[in-house]
């Protein structure tokens, strides 16, 4: 039973991540006249100071002090860490350089390679359906190289950024608030540096911005965090590969906002990528969907 009631608690985090994920292209679609780099700064600072005041409400603060007697776990936060801001810039990038199109295509993509990692990392078996599915998407981008030349290099930079970040998560024995302070905390170091030493801009000095735009950058910690809470949290309580089963979700919804509220192309290209993806996520979810019951008729038989 207890069992049971962690899947459906990893099931509702997993839906509630992926939905929040969908939308906030939105959101940082109203900071674009700020650069990349300098909205990242402010995601690693608020989101720190957020998760602060959390663990201070949970009086979790004995967490922080058993990582920091780790060096092993700590090199190893230190390497999510730096993943994961990579794909937050790569994020932020391709979201207000109009490529939100590319970054749809890269969380289509992710739960394949969630699959991929882990069948060779975590030893999680696949179905006949499963290889079907990664191979479909291997033939779908290998197809857009071939006939159009192209390589979506943003959609597979973001995705496996964001795959070994998980997988990394999934396999450190942090509970998720603590280790996402740590993550964040290792990198509020350059991302203070970063604002000291940056060339002025006109949203730099929050003295000079207006209540309601230094409250819009603020945010940024709410955005970042709430979202990452909930995947880290149902990751630990579901199979690493059933996480994919829900990772369509967001990109569908990034999808929607890129073609039909930011007016993206889709390419002849994309259109035949895109395809196969579909396709391939169809025959996943069948197979996840085959695996649940067989998984569910084996623990009735068990009980």
């Amino acid at each position: 039973m207890l069992m049971n009631t962690n899947a459906k608690q990893g099931v509702l985090l997993a839906i509630a991540a992926y939905l929040m994920w969908g939308i906030i292209p939105a959101y940082f679609k109203l900071l674009n006249s700020m650069v990349p780099t300098e909205i990242l700064m402010h995601r690693i600072i608020w989101s720190s100071l957020l998760l602060m005041i959390i663990i201070s409400v949970k009086k979790n603060w004995s967490q922080i002090s058993s990582i920091l007697k780790k060096p092993k776990t700590l090199l190893i936060l230190i390497a999510s860490a730096s993943i994961l801001a990579f794909n937050w810039w790569l994020f932020i990038w391709a979201i207000n350089n109009n490529h939100l199109l590319d970054a749809s295509l890269g969380y289509y993509i992710n739960p394949l390679l969630n699959v991929a990692l882990g069948m060779f990392f975590l030893g999680e078996r696949l179905s006949k359906l499963q290889y079907a599915a990664v191979g479909l998407a291997f033939v779908g981008v290998t197809i857009q190289v071939v006939t159009f030349g192209s390589f979506p290099v943003v959609a597979f930079a973001l995705a496996i950024s964001f795959s070994v970040y998980g997988l990394i998560r999934k396999t450190v024995s942090v509970d998720s608030v603590s280790g996402l302070l740590m993550e964040s905390l290792l990198l509020t170091i350059p991302a203070v540096l970063y604002w000291w030493f940056m060339v002025p801009t006109d949203a730099s000095n929050m003295a000079n911005n207006t209540i309601g735009f230094n409250l819009l950058i603020m945010a940024a910690g709410l955005i970042t965090t709430a979202p990452l809470l909930c995947f880290v949290a149902a990751a630990r309580r579901l199979n690493y590969s059933t996480m994919g089963f829900f990772q369509y979700i967001g990109p569908s919804i990034m999808f929607m906002f890129a073609v039909f509220i930011y007016g993206e192309k889709v390419g002849e290209d994309r259109w035949v990528t895109f395809g196969f993806i579909w396709t391939a996520l169809i025959i996943y979810s069948v197979a996840s969907i085959l695996k649940m019951k067989k998984d569910r008729k084996s623990n009735k038989a068990i009980s």
